[in-house]
């Protein structure tokens, strides 16, 4: 059995002041640099109140992470699963403050129950042509959490982290770029398919923390687009 690690909370925030290397084999190329978005999104780690992870690791069975599915109707990334978050505003005093009234907006989450543990480097998204900070947070009082709006969200779940990690729920999504077919880290969780942005930010995590355990990287399944 793996080693499984006394204090997530401590781990990420080293991670935090350390930073990593989103490197992950796809380019990812903004289409206009001197008009990219600034953006954030929360990465929100806590403990579930009463579903634990149905696979072991290194991590507590209890740990999970703070998940939402963006409405079908929107004009970017449509019906993923994503974290919440969004573009910075002028009033926001940075991307940790960006990132906790997004959250606080799109899922009711509140504030006051969550510590912001640092940053990571900036993720450029192409797609929409912004340049994304995601904010690893601790939760420390849970709150109920809901799609608030559902022109932005229609679904706010939490995800134990172990089953993200068990090598039976990982896999990888093909994306044509180029001429070329390139691979993208994934999970397929409960019928749901994290992938894309949010999956490459937790796999990059889960490898910089040590938690990841061997998985396929050639089981290949379809991206889930709601």
């Amino acid at each position: 059995m793996p080693a499984v690690t006394a204090d997530p909370r401590a781990e990420l925030m080293a991670l935090c002041e350390r930073g990593l290397d989103w490197s992950h084999g796809m380019p990812r190329v903004l289409p206009d640099v001197a008009t990219a978005r600034p953006a954030a999104v929360l990465v929100l780690f806590g403990v579930l109140d009463s579903v634990p992870a149905r696979s072991g690791g290194h991590v507590p069975r209890d740990l999970d992470v703070l998940l939402l599915r963006r409405a079908a109707t929107l004009g970017n990334h449509p019906g993923q699963i994503a974290f919440p978050g969004g573009r910075l505003e002028a009033s926001d005093a940075g991307p940790i403050a960006a990132a906790l009234r997004e959250a606080a907006e799109e899922t009711g989450v509140d504030p006051d129950g969550i510590e912001p543990l640092g940053v990571l480097p900036e993720l450029p998204v192409p797609v929409s042509n912004h340049l994304v900070t995601p904010v690893p947070a601790w939760w420390t009082r849970p709150s109920q959490v809901a799609a608030v709006d559902h022109d932005e969200a229609v679904e706010v779940f939490r995800v134990p982290v172990g089953d993200l990690l068990d090598p039976a729920n990982r896999a990888s999504t093909e994306h044509a770029f180029g001429g070329r077919t390139y691979r993208a880290p994934a999970f397929a969780v409960d019928g749901r398919v994290v992938w894309g942005f949010t999956a490459i930010v937790l796999s990059r995590m889960f490898d910089e923390l040590g938690w990841s355990e061997p998985w396929d990287e050639s089981r290949v399944v379809e991206p889930d687009r709601g």
